[in-house]
């Protein structure tokens, strides 16, 4: 994801600086505990991406306070404060020198619900020290969506797709995914509701599998710990995959996604349950490769509601007919998919509208 941006925005003619924060995943062994090998060759293989998309010179990974992988800090700090404006997805960037030198701070939300419900009970504000906020949920203050705008005004986007790397790849036998089971968040409990993860929903779709006859795969961060809904997945025919491994790079993640038919994709609870608009960032990159959506109802509408190569489902029984549709012209299907993409996600659009709406020039 965090590629499109920097891709997308280069095609514009604007030079990006990726920013990065070693994270405590990063530096972990295969056994959980704390790993210099681990942290090395997660260093490694960001610098070997980086040069590999010409990116060698526009990028740092803050160690510490210290410490730093990539361009010296020192001009770090320099192009951060002659940049037009900081993009913090997530406010994953907490470097407080960093986000002191931009000029601008623009939150970017890609997970609507949980930094606004977090802000409103008090756990965590996120949103503070930022001058501008966007958003993936496209229904935000509209009548009909739980998420809480907290007295901001919320410009909305779409997650970008750079369709020069995602040509369409015709073919493919089965329905896949790629996501976690539970990620990083705990379900939200607001104003007497609620608001879980993408297992409270996936749960509800399980028996898709046999009710169809169709081939179903996921590429699935799911713990040990989680036995049943494992045995729960593999009861019903689907094909569990470690995600590391198909899809762990940029090269074998392109790979995965376009040796599909189709993805399945279902959406976090809260995205559902807020009635978000959201969309996902990896169903952009189905769409560009050729490969229709199967997409959970977020609140989608307009010109994201069921249509050909992207079918939106609430129930069971409407995803199943959804599969029959797919498999019953997936050429047609295949073909709209692109057009979707190219019409709604192409990162040229979307990156230009988001730069005018934040009036850079």
């Amino acid at each position: 994801m965090f590629l499109q941006y920097l891709l997308g925005l280069r095609l514009l003619g604007y030079q990006p600086l990726f920013i990065d924060c070693l994270t405590a995943e990063m530096a972990l062994g295969a056994d959980g505990r704390p790993s210099r090998p681990a942290r090395d060759r997660g260093i490694e293989w960001l610098r070997r991406l980086m040069g590999e998309f010409g990116f060698e010179d526009s990028y740092i990974l803050l160690l510490d306070d210290r410490r730093s992988v990539g361009i010296d800090r020192s001009e770090a700090l320099q192009r951060v404060r002659d940049a037009a404006l900081l993009l913090n997805v997530t406010g994953f960037l907490a470097d407080e020198q960093m986000l002191a030198a931009a000029s601008r701070r623009v939150f970017l939300d890609i997970d609507p619900g949980f930094p606004q419900m977090w802000r409103e009970l008090g756990q965590a504000d996120i949103l503070a020290g930022h001058d501008d906020f966007v958003t993936f949920a496209q229904n935000i203050g509209a009548a009909g969506c739980r998420i809480p705008t907290c007295g901001l005004p919320w410009i909305t986007t779409r997650p970008p797709v750079v369709l020069e790397h995602w040509p369409r790849a015709p073919g493919g036998s089965r329905f896949t995914s790629i996501g976690a089971w539970r990620g990083p968040y705990d379900p939200v409990e607001y104003h007497g509701d609620r608001y879980g993860l993408r297992a409270h929903e996936f749960r509800r779709f399980a028996e898709l599998p046999p009710i169809t006859g169709a081939s179903f795969e996921v590429a699935l961060d799911i713990a040990p710990a989680d036995r049943n809904d494992i045995e729960l997945l593999e009861r019903n025919s689907w094909k569990l995959v470690e995600p590391r491994a198909v899809a762990g790079d940029p090269d074998s993640y392109r790979a995965y996604i376009q040796a599909s038919a189709a993805e399945f994709m279902v959406a976090k609870n809260m995205y559902v349950k807020t009635h978000s608009g959201w969309f996902s960032d990896r169903s952009v990159c189905y769409l560009a490769s050729g490969k229709p959506v199967l997409a959970q109802d977020t609140g989608l509408s307009g010109d994201l509601s069921s249509q050909e190569g992207l079918l939106t489902f609430t129930d069971l029984d409407e995803a199943a007919r959804a599969v029959a549709e797919l498999e019953r012209d997936p050429v047609t299907h295949e073909r709209a998919a692109r057009a979707v993409a190219e019409r709604h996600f192409d990162a040229r659009t979307v990156l230009a509208r988001l730069l005018e709406e934040l009036e850079v020039r």
